[in-house]
C-alpha cells in the first residue's frame, strides 16, 4: 500500500512574509476600489465608435472593446463594483460562517452536534451551486448576499472544527492550574486574530471567485453594471482577435484572488 507523501507546511518565516505580501497587494487594491473614479479616464460606459477594438496603445493602455470603451477605466470600473461586492459577502461569511461558527462550538453539545451536522451537509454542496439557488429564490440585486451566504456553511464547519480542537488544548491546560478566565481571553484573542485576518482573507478570494462567475454565466449583475465577470463574458465574441477585452479584467481577477490567498496563508486549504 503507498501513501502520498504529507504536504510541509511553509516556515513560519516565509509563510509570514507571503501572508505580508498578500495583505498589501488587498491594501492596493482596496485603494483601487475606492479611488477608481479618480483613476479612470473616463466614465463607466462611455463609448467612442472611432477607436472600436483598438489595440494597447499609448492612448488607450488597455485597448479598447468593441464599443470603442476604454479598457483601463472599464477595469478600474469593474474591479471597484466586484470589489465592493466580495468586501460585502466576505463580511457575511465573518459573521454567519467565522464568529458564529466559533460561538456554536461552545453552545450545549446536542444543539453544537446539531448545527455542525446541517452545516456540514450544506458544506458539501458547491458555493456557486447555492448561491444560484438563492438568486433564484430572490433576485439578482441580491448576489453578493447570496454569494456571501454560500460561503457560510464552509467557514462555519472550519471554524467549529477550530474551535473543538482549542477546547480540548484548553481541558489539558485547565488541568495545569491555569485560571478559567485566563484561558478564555486567550482564545478569544487567538480566535479573534484568525477570523479577522486568515477567515478574512480566505472568504474574500472564494467570494469574489463565486460572485465573478455568477455574472459570467448570467446569473448575476446586468448591463449596464461594471462587473468583473460580466465583462469577460461580453468578450467572448472578440477575444479571439481582440484578446485584451478579455485579459485584462481576468487579470484584475486573479490578482485580487492570489493576494487574498497569499494573505490567508497558502497552506491552510482552499476552504473560505
Amino acid at each position: 500500500m503507498s501513501f502520498a507523501p504529507a504536504v510541509e507546511p511553509s516556515p513560519p518565516l516565509l509563510r509570514n512574509l507571503l501572508r505580508g505580501v498578500g495583505w498589501c497587494g488587498l491594501g492596493l487594491v482596496m485603494v483601487t476600489v475606492f479611488l477608481s473614479d479618480f483613476l479612470a479616464r473616463a466614465p463607466a460606459g462611455a463609448e467612442n465608435p472611432d477607436v472600436m477594438l483598438s489595440a494597447p496603445s499609448d492612448a488607450h493602455p488597455f485597448g479598447t472593446d468593441l464599443l470603442g470603451r476604454d479598457m483601463l477605466s472599464e477595469t478600474l470600473h469593474g474591479l471597484s463594483q466586484t470589489g465592493g461586492h466580495a468586501l460585502l459577502a466576505a463580511l457575511v461569511v465573518i459573521l454567519c460562517g467565522g464568529l458564529f461558527g466559533s460561538v456554536a462550538a461552545r453552545l450545549p453539545r446536542p444543539i453544537a452536534l446539531a448545527l455542525r451536522g446541517v452545516l456540514g451537509v450544506l458544506a458539501a454542496v458547491p458555493a456557486l451551486l447555492l448561491t444560484i439557488l438563492i438568486i433564484g429564490l430572490t433576485a439578482r440585486f441580491y448576489a453578493p448576499l447570496a454569494a456571501g451566504l454560500s460561503a457560510v456553511p464552509l467557514a462555519f464547519v472550519r471554524a467549529f472544527d477550530r474551535a473543538e480542537i482549542d477546547a480540548v488544548h484548553a481541558e489539558y491546560a485547565r488541568a495545569t492550574g491555569i485560571p478559567a478566565m485566563t484561558l478564555l481571553r486567550r482564545d478569544l484573542s487567538y480566535e479573534m486574530r484568525e477570523i479577522l485576518g486568515s477567515v478574512a482573507a480566505r472568504a474574500l478570494a472564494a467570494v469574489t471567485i463565486i460572485i465573478s462567475t455568477a455574472s459570467f454565466l448570467g446569473f448575476g449583475a446586468e448591463p449596464p453594471a461594471r462587473d468583473l465577470g460580466l465583462m469577460i463574458a461580453a468578450a467572448k465574441a472578440t477575444y479571439l482577435v481582440a484578446w485584451w477585452t478579455a485579459a485584462f479584467p481576468a487579470a484584475a481577477l486573479v490578482i485580487v484572488v492570489f493576494c487574498a490567498r497569499l494573505a490567508a496563508g497558502l497552506d491552510e486549504g482552499e476552504r473560505p
